[in-house]
Parts: C-alpha cells; sequence; structure tokens
C-alpha cells in the first residue's frame, strides 16, 4: 500500500527538521506550515516535503491545516492508500511505518492505527513527565488517537477529514464519526513517534488543561447523547471538583462557620490517594499533585466554551507554547 505523511506545524524549528528527517521513507511528504517566520517551510523544502501554507486570513486551528494536507494529496500527484498524521514538535521512531501497516493489511476493519508516543525530554520537567504518561494508553482496540496515527485515506475521505471549526480535540472528534462508520481504532504495541512537549512553567501546563476542558465541553455537547456520551464523564468530573466542590465550601464557610474551609484537606487527601494507588513513588506524587490542581483548569475551560456559545464570541486558540 502506498503511504504520505502529512506534518503540520508553526515554528517548530529542529524539531520540525527531525521530524522530516524521520519520515523520508514515506513516498510522500506534506508539510501544513500556519505562518512560521523561523525558516519552517524553506526547511521542509530542503527536505523534499511539498510545501502548503495555510491561509491565515482565516481562524487557525490544527483540524484545518491536517485538512489542507489531506486535500493535496487528493488533488496533486498519486492519491496514497495511507497517510501518517504527525505533529511538527514530533520524530517518527525508524520501525513505525512498517508495524503500522502490517496490521492495517491484516485488519482490514480497522481504520486507525496508533503506537507509543513518548516525551522526548521527560526528566527535564515534571509537566513533560505528565505527557509521558498521558500518552501511554491501554493496547488493543480505543475510542480515539491523539495528533499522531497512521489512518486509510478510504476512512477519512468517507467521513470528510477533520472538523476544521474545533480548536482542539478534533482527533477524538474524528474518532468518534470514524468508528460510527464502522471503522476501528487501535493501538498497537510498537515505539511511534518522540514528542517534545517543551512545558517548563506553571502557565504553560495551566493553558494546556484549560483547553483541554474546553475541547471536552465541546466533544460532549457535540456527541454526548447516548450511546456515545462523548466527554461526558470527563466534564462531569472537572466540574465536580473545579467547580461544585470549591463554591460548595465557600459558601458553608460564609453561612455556617470559617472552620469550614478545613473541608479543602479533600484536595490534598485525593492526591493522596491518587499517589498511593499509583504505587506511591515520586514521580506518582506528581501525577497525582498535577492531575488535581490541573481540574481547576480544566473547570475554567469548560465555562470558557459555554460562555462562548452563549454569547456567541469567536473561538480563539489556546496554546500553551
Amino acid at each position: 500500500m502506498s503511504l504520505a505523511v502529512i506534518i503540520i506545524g508553526r515554528n517548530e524549528g529542529d524539531r520540525l527538521i527531525r521530524g522530516l528527517a524521520s519520515v523520508q521513507a514515506a513516498s510522500r511528504i506534506i508539510y501544513v506550515d500556519s505562518g512560521s517566520t523561523d525558516g519552517s517551510q524553506d526547511a521542509a523544502q530542503t527536505a523534499g516535503a511539498e510545501l502548503v501554507t495555510l491561509d491565515m486570513s482565516q481562524p487557525f486551528t490544527a483540524a484545518r491545516a491536517r485538512n489542507a494536507g489531506l486535500e493535496r494529496l487528493r488533488t496533486h500527484g498519486a492519491r496514497p492508500d495511507l497517510v501518517q498524521l504527525m505533529d511538527g514538535d514530533c520524530e517518527l521512531q525508524p520501525d513505525w511505518l512498517d508495524a503500522a501497516q502490517t496490521f492495517l493489511t491484516d485488519h482490514p476493519d480497522v481504520g486507525i492505527v496508533f503506537g507509543r508516543r513518548r516525551e522526548r525530554f521527560p526528566e527535564a520537567t515534571i509537566y513533560n513527565r505528565l505527557c509521558d504518561w498521558e500518552w501511554d494508553v491501554p493496547m488493543g482496540e480505543a475510542r480515539a488517537c491523539g495528533g499522531d496515527a497512521l489512518m486509510r485515506m478510504d476512512a477519512l475521505e468517507a467521513i470528510g477529514g477533520y472538523n476544521p471549526g474545533l480548536i482542539a480535540g478534533e482527533e477524538p472528534e474524528m474518532c468518534v464519526r470514524m468508528r460510527a462508520a464502522g471503522w476501528k481504532v487501535w493501538r498497537i504495541d510498537a515505539e511511534m513517534t518522540w514528542h517534545d512537549a517543551a512545558m517548563t512553567r506553571l502557565g504553560q501546563f495551566w493553558s494546556r488543561a484549560r483547553r483541554a476542558g474546553h475541547a471536552w465541553a465541546e466533544g460532549a455537547a457535540m456527541h454526548g447523547a447516548p450511546p456515545e456520551q462523548h466527554c461526558v464523564a470527563d466534564v462531569r468530573r472537572v466540574l465536580i471538583w473545579g467547580l461544585v466542590v470549591p463554591i460548595a465550601i465557600l459558601l458553608l464557610a460564609l453561612l455556617t462557620s470559617p472552620l469550614a474551609l478545613i473541608l479543602f484537606a479533600v484536595y490534598p487527601l485525593r492526591v493522596l490517594r491518587m499517589a498511593r494507588r499509583g504505587g506511591g513513588r515520586r514521580i506518582d506524587w506528581e501525577r497525582a499533585g498535577l492531575v488535581v490542581l490541573g481540574q481547576f483548569a480544566e473547570a475554567a475551560g469548560v465555562i470558557e466554551f459555554h460562555l462562548r456559545r452563549l454569547t456567541s464570541r469567536p473561538r480563539g486558540l489556546i496554546e500553551y507554547k
């Protein structure tokens, strides 16, 4: 089966150069640039990629960039059977394409296959380590993939590609439609990509978590009805712990006694419970602390989505780097 690669990016610098070098085995490489000013466009063409420049007069979304790459494959040159989608801050593992193609050949009902995405510098910050933990999802049939995955062009075209209006969470939403069309999404036991989150500050972590909350709220609004109930549990969880519980404690303190503020101890107790359940190692404490803290940012993202929808405000990107 013929295979092409689509990489999307903006000002990724050396990360993009490494990513382009890692996909030279593909028959075609498409690089979709979103207004880079660091020489990324020249670097892509030097590496042999076909350059697509996104029209930045329209609101940017990663989904729109991916669709632009797919459109290039459909309308210029030989249309491939398979396409590897990849972010510009990622680098493909050497054996991934062979393993993924073999799996798709052996499983004609699978439309998307993905493997292990790893953080390149997990020891640099606790935020990078959290990302590396998040990427390690269970093996087998999955409900969704991330930004890196090998997909069948037929399956993508049948569902109309990505939803260009989503500012985040476009991959899980696309997978909802992919599965509804009868295709399966599968995680295999193979190394897929290195990813460089480059998160060094708490503010970056907060923005990333807020974006996740926004994506969950939008996903639930689109596909939250039974039987899919897409993102409904995620939204419910973060609203309870990031909004309802703290407001209830504050109201109780105002209406009764300031001593009620001691109920905020439920949050460190949640950290304790999560860390001990994970094994009690240092990394388990880090993860637990960030997960609990992140739910406040995620709740803010949920609220932000609904406020924007009620007021018909335009949706801007929520970026963390």
